[in-house]
């Protein structure tokens, strides 16, 4: 298997321009895949990710769908396939959070963490699947959660959205199951991404302590390895699952998770 075993791929990664899903963006650019940018942020920053990856000797283009909105999901794929000829590979990576009890959990973040962490993987994938079958080969790579396997209180929404990651990922193994597209599941546990770091900050605030003791409690509390995982680790087994070596791991859930789950 050569270093660039994924050239002539083209890879669409919802939510990439930070976090896991730039690190996933990296990632498969490195092995070769053209690379389809979404996601929100200041638009020079975006075109600089956007030539940083191109310099990488990939095609890249960016497309700021909101992925929220199945009209702007579908037309995301329409785009990829315009501007770099295909969508091979589609990783359902975009995400947002909201903490509160269920008794006070406002119902429009409700439909907004659904829309976008569950519906919108749904989406997406219905928008890819008739190319894919078409040439008998696609990668479908959900990024869900640890919270996709166990709870944590106070994350309703987001631990009922990773959960649905989790059925949906298996019903398209299941549907795919005699094709060369495969369908898993990712389960990152804390990685330190902008998401998260907002977490942090958030509990130093309230309980007035440093951000680095906040951290370490916060990691400590779920993940007995102590240490977060990587944007680089959790792209380098998404690309992982895009090669031949992958081809009969279907419908599979993959904690990243320094043994949250294993407890």
């Amino acid at each position: 298997m050569t270093e660039k075993y994924l050239s002539g791929r083209v890879a669409v990664i919802t939510g990439s321009t930070s976090g896991i899903g730039l690190g996933i963006a990296r990632a498969l650019a490195g092995a070769g895949a053209g690379i389809m940018l979404n996601g929100f942020g200041e638009a020079a920053a975006i075109e600089a990710l956007r030539k940083e990856i191109a310099g990488t000797g990939v095609p890249c283009a960016y497309n700021g769908a909101d992925m929220s909105k199945p009209a702007d999901i579908a037309g995301l794929i329409e785009a990829a396939t315009r501007e770099l000829g295909k969508a091979d590979i589609l990783v359902n990576n975009a995400g947002i959070q909201y903490v509160a009890p269920v008794g006070e959990f406002p119902a429009e973040r409700w439909d907004a963490i659904i829309a976008i962490n569950l519906s919108a993987a749904f989406h997406a994938s219905q928008a890819v699947m008739a190319q894919m079958r078409a040439r008998n080969w696609g990668r479908i790579i959900n990024i869900a959660s640890a919270h996709g396997l166990v709870a944590s209180a106070n994350k309703s929404a987001y631990v009922a959205a990773k959960h649905g990651i989790i059925g949906l990922t298996k019903v398209i193994a299941l549907e795919t199951a005699k094709t060369g597209i495969t369908c898993n599941a990712i389960c990152p546990g804390w990685v330190l991404t902008p998401l998260v770091q907002k977490q942090i900050d958030d509990v130093a605030s309230r309980d007035n302590i440093s951000v680095a003791k906040a951290k370490d409690l916060l990691v400590l509390e779920k993940q007995p390895s102590g240490e977060f995982a990587t944007p680089e680790q959790i792209g380098a087994l998404a690309a992982f699952l895009c090669t031949e070596h992958a081809d009969q791991i279907r419908g599979a859930s993959l904690p990243v998770d320094g043994g949250w789950t294993a407890q």
